[in-house]
C-alpha cells in the first residue's frame, strides 16, 4: 500500500474516533447516526392504539356541532351495531373467533369486546399455525362469501330489539280546573280502565275504552271541593277526599254516594285502599310492604301544629298506633312513595324541592339501600308491574317524567311536555301506559313500559276532555 495513502486513511479514522468520543462526553451519542444500529425498516408500535376511538374523534372533528349532537342521540340505537361491526373486523383481520356480542346498553353499562393480547399488531414473522378442519372456522371452497364461519354465526346471532320509548304522549286531554297543588292526589286509574279526575268541586270518570266522560259527583252544593280520589282494588268504588275533611265512598257503576266519613279537621289530600280497608290523611300509601301486617307508608307532612313539615318517612302496621319505622334522610317534604311489587319490603320515596332525591329502603331490616339526586322536585313515583323499573314525575324546575331501571338507577327515558309541575300520576291496569297531570290543566298519556297500546285512540264526545292538537 502506498505510504502516503495509508497516512491519509489513518488520519481520517482518528478524526472520526475523536468526534465520537466528544459526542459521547456531551451525552449526544444516542442521537448520532453512527451509534444507532437499525434495520432497513421502521415499524411503529401500535399496541396501545384504539382505532375505534381515534376514528370516531376524526369524524367528529369533520362534523358540525349540530351533526355531532344528532350523532350522539342516535348512538343509543346504533351502539350494538357498532360493537357487532367491531367484532366482525376482529374476526376477519385478527381471527378473534367471536360468535356473539352482548348488548352494549345492558343495565346501563357498556359491554366492551374481549381485549386481545398486548402483542404488536405488525410482526416480522408470520404465524403459520393451521386451523383444524373441525374447528368450525374453515371456509368452504364453494362459498361465495368472503367471511369466515365465525363471522357468519355472529351475523346470524339473535338480536334483542332495541327498546324505544316515544318522547311524545299518544293522547293529550284537556282538564280544566286541575289544581296546581303539591299535596293533592286528583288522578287515579281503576282496574276497570276508568280514569277518575278531581276537577274543582266535581269528580269525572273517563273511559279509556270508549273515551266517554261522566260526572260522578258535584260538591259545590255543599260549598266543598275535591282534594283526592282513589279506586278500590276491584275498580267498583271510588273514595273521594274533600277540602272540609270528609271522605265519601261512591258506587262508580250506579253513580250514587254510599257513605260519608268524618274525623279529619283539615282537607284530605291522600287516600289508599288495602282490600276493604281505607286509609286517609295528607300523604299515605298502603301496599305490600308486609302483607301479613298490612303495612302502610306515610310521607309525614304535618306535625302537631297543622301545616308543619318534618320531612320524615314513617312505616306503620295495622296492629300498632305508632310507626314501626322512621326515616329522616330526606331534606324536604315526602309526597312520592311507592312499594315495589317485585321485591318484598322494598320502598321507594322522593323528596321535595330542597331534597330532590330518590331513596330506597329495605323496610324488613330498616336499612337505607341507595339514593340518587334527580335534579328537581319529586312529585310522584310508580313501579312497573312487569319489569324492575319505576317512573317518577317532577316539578321545580324541569317538570319532566323520568323512567328508571332498578337497581342500577340508570335513566331509561326522559319525557317532557308539561309546562307546570307534574303533580299527578297513575298507571294503566295493564301496566303498560301512564297518565300524568299538571297545573297546565292537561292530562297526558305515555307508553313507557311497553310499545303496545291497549286501547284505540278516539276523540271524546264531551268538551271537558277534548284532545289538544
Amino acid at each position: 500500500m502506498d505510504q502516503d495513502y495509508e497516512r491519509r486513511l489513518l488520519r481520517q479514522i482518528n478524526h472520526q474516533n475523536l468526534s465520537e468520543r466528544r459526542l459521547a462526553k456531551s451525552g449526544c451519542a444516542s442521537s448520532s447516526p453512527l451509534s444507532v444500529k437499525s434495520g432497513d425498516r421502521f415499524i411503529p408500535t401500535r399496541a396501545g392504539s384504539n382505532w375505534s376511538v381515534n376514528f370516531h374523534c376524526a369524524n367528529e372533528n369533520c362534523r358540525s356541532p349540530n351533526q355531532n349532537h344528532k350523532a350522539k342521540e342516535a348512538g343509543s340505537d346504533t351502539g350494538k351495531d357498532a360493537v357487532a361491526y367491531a367484532a366482525l373486523l376482529r374476526n376477519e383481520l385478527l381471527g378473534a373467533g367471536i360468535e356473539a356480542v352482548a348488548d352494549p346498553h345492558a343495565d346501563g353499562r357498556r359491554q366492551a369486546l374481549p381485549a386481545e393480547g398486548t402483542h404488536s399488531l405488525f410482526r416480522y414473522t408470520i404465524h403459520t399455525k393451521r386451523v383444524p378442519c373441525d374447528s368450525g372456522n374453515e371456509v368452504s371452497p364453494y362459498s361465495l362469501s368472503p367471511l369466515s364461519n365465525k363471522s357468519h354465526k355472529l351475523l346470524r346471532s339473535p338480536r334483542k330489539p332495541a327498546r324505544k320509548i316515544s318522547k311524545i304522549p299518544f293522547k293529550v286531554l284537556d282538564a280544566p280546573e286541575l289544581q296546581d297543588d303539591f299535596y293533592l292526589n286528583l288522578v287515579d286509574w281503576s282496574a276497570g280502565n276508568l280514569l277518575s279526575v278531581g276537577l274543582g268541586a266535581c269528580v269525572y270518570l273517563w273511559s279509556a275504552c270508549t273515551s266517554q266522560v261522566t260526572r260522578l259527583c258535584d260538591l259545590s252544593v255543599d260549598g266543598d271541593s275535591v282534594t283526592s280520589v282513589c279506586w278500590n282494588d276491584r275498580g267498583s268504588l271510588v273514595a273521594v277526599g274533600t277540602h272540609k275533611g270528609y271522605v265519601q265512598i261512591w258506587d262508580a257503576a250506579g253513580g250514587r254516594k254510599l257513605t260519608s266519613l268524618e274525623g279529619h279537621s283539615a282537607r284530605v289530600g291522600a287516600l289508599a285502599w288495602n282490600g276493604d280497608q281505607l286509609s286517609s290523611g295528607r300523604v299515605i300509601l298502603q301496599g305490600p310492604g308486609d302483607p301479613a301486617e298490612g303495612a302502610a307508608s306515610s310521607g309525614h307532612l304535618t306535625t302537631s301544629p297543622p301545616g308543619g313539615n318534618d320531612n320524615k318517612l314513617l312505616v306503620w302496621n295495622s296492629s300498632s298506633l305508632l310507626p314501626v319505622q322512621q326515616y329522616s334522610d330526606h331534606l324536604a317534604a315526602v309526597k312520592a312513595i311507592a312499594w315495589s311489587p317485585h321485591q318484598h319490603g322494598l320502598l321507594a320515596s322522593g323528596g321535595g324541592t330542597a331534597d330532590r332525591c330518590l331513596r330506597f329502603w329495605n323496610t324488613l331490616t330498616g336499612q337505607a339501600l341507595q339514593s340518587t339526586d334527580t335534579g328537581s322536585q319529586v312529585c310522584n313515583l310508580a313501579w312497573s308491574k312487569h319489569a324492575n323499573e319505576l317512573v317518577s314525575t317532577h316539578g321545580y324546575s324541569q317538570n319532566q317524567i323520568l323512567v328508571w331501571k332498578y337497581p342500577s338507577l340508570t335513566q331509561v327515558a326522559k319525557l317532557t311536555g308539561h309546562s307546570y309541575r307534574v303533580l299527578y300520576l297513575a298507571v294503566s291496569p295493564d301496566g303498560e301506559a301512564i297518565v300524568t297531570g299538571a297545573g297546565d290543566e292537561t292530562l297526558r298519556f305515555w307508553n313507557v313500559f311497553s310499545k303496545t297500546r291497549c286501547t284505540k285512540e278516539s276523540k271524546s264526545v264531551l268538551n271537558l276532555f277534548t284532545r289538544i292538537r
